[in-house]
């Protein structure tokens, strides 16, 4: 891991009158950027030669772009030092921990990286102290998972990696173990996954419930958590076919998979606040023993609340989660400041107020 006090030095070396956010040119650069020009900060995003239109396009948010061929080469010495020479302080996302590899981010990375750099490889499954530890550290309510296939009893969701877009996971949903073994024979005939990646294939109880995915932000300047909002997600080919009329449903043969294409906005009941305002307060003291300094900035619980109003959580985003109708749709980010706040804006303004305050050093790592 860069120890601590290398980055510490990188800090001290900065401008801090002209301070630049950087960010992969993926997933939710366009957000970060956007709240990084709310808050007349300057941008640069590593786009990789062939994803780079949406970049140049919106050119209002977007002031430098650095173009690689590949993600991972945001390790090159040469981008790594370009970022430096513009004082600039990386943002993580998903595309950033999905194409650079986890070692290169915590041993390779020499930029400052606004949050904390250890606590990204949580959100693997495979991670020893990963989401699932600190969702029970926390004593956030996850589903019942299965060890085999041969234990199912109830309906359960399958999650495992497809065969061929490594960024991609194929969901199925099956209630016993001969309809597990059917559904996975489907699966692997079709070439979306394949045996191999079933050995790390999730089985998860099946929590039927209304989806949200739950928004907040920890301010290390402050000492505070703050509820920035609630989305949805918009999947294909899910949401396609329960649109279709039952018959049609019944009659097509084809593959439902969950893939991620958007995102709408939500709201909660207000009786419901409490909850989950209470689930983050856990989380953010579970992960602060676990993953010394704690939470830095953004982070999502996903779930479901079920018809008890329980809120069962199953999937964690430690980086920006990817949410970027809350900087027009979310009341609660303006019930706590006054105005409307993205993640990116959230993000920019802590930047801000730490650097003013001499104290880049608490949202860093």
């Amino acid at each position: 891991m860069i120890d601590r006090p290398r980055i510490l030095e990188l800090i001290e070396e900065y401008d801090r009158r002209a301070l630049s956010v950087s960010c992969i040119g993926s997933h939710s650069a366009l957000e970060v950027f956007d709240g990084a020009k709310d808050e007349g900060l300057s941008t640069i995003a590593v786009c990789q030669r062939d994803r780079m239109r949406a970049y140049a396009h919106f050119k209002r948010i977007v002031d430098r772009i650095i173009v690689v061929d590949r993600f991972s080469e945001v390790l090159r010495q040469d981008v790594m030092e370009r970022l430096r020479a513009s004082s600039s302080i990386f943002v993580p996302n998903r595309s950033f921990t999905t194409y650079v590899p986890y070692e290169g981010i915590e041993n390779e990375f020499l930029v400052p990286i606004f949050g904390n750099r250890a606590l990204l490889k949580a959100e693997e499954r495979w991670a020893e102290r990963n989401q699932y530890y600190l969702l029970s550290k926390a004593g956030i309510r996850t589903p019942m998972r299965f060890s085999s296939p041969d234990e199912i009893d109830r309906p359960v969701i399958v999650k495992v990696q497809e065969a061929k877009r490594k960024a991609e996971r194929a969901f199925f949903v099956v209630s016993s173990p001969s309809e597990y073994r059917r559904k996975v024979r489907e699966r692997v005939e079709a070439g979306l996954i394949s045996e191999k990646e079933l050995s790390g294939a999730v089985i998860e109880e099946f929590v039927v419930g209304t989806l949200f995915n739950f928004n907040y932000f920890y301010s290390s300047v402050d000492g505070s958590l703050e509820f920035l909002g609630a989305d949805r997600r918009l999947q294909t080919n899910l949401y396609d076919f329960v649109n279709l009329p039952a018959k049609e449903q019944l009659e097509i043969g084809i593959l439902l998979q969950n893939i991620e294409v958007g995102h709408q906005p939500a709201s909660v009941r207000e009786s419901l606040l409490e909850k989950v305002l209470e689930a983050g307060e856990r989380f953010v003291e579970a992960v602060k023993e676990e993953y010394p300094p704690g939470v830095i900035g953004p982070f999502a619980l996903q779930g479901a609340i079920n018809k008890d109003l329980e809120f069962v959580v199953f999937d964690v985003s430690l980086r920006v989660p990817g949410s970027p109708m809350l900087t027009t749709t979310s009341p609660y980010s303006k019930y706590y400041h006054g105005f409307i706040v993205g993640v990116g804006r959230r993000i920019a303004m802590e930047i801000k107020r730490a650097a003013e305050q001499d104290r880049l050093k608490e949202v860093v790592t």
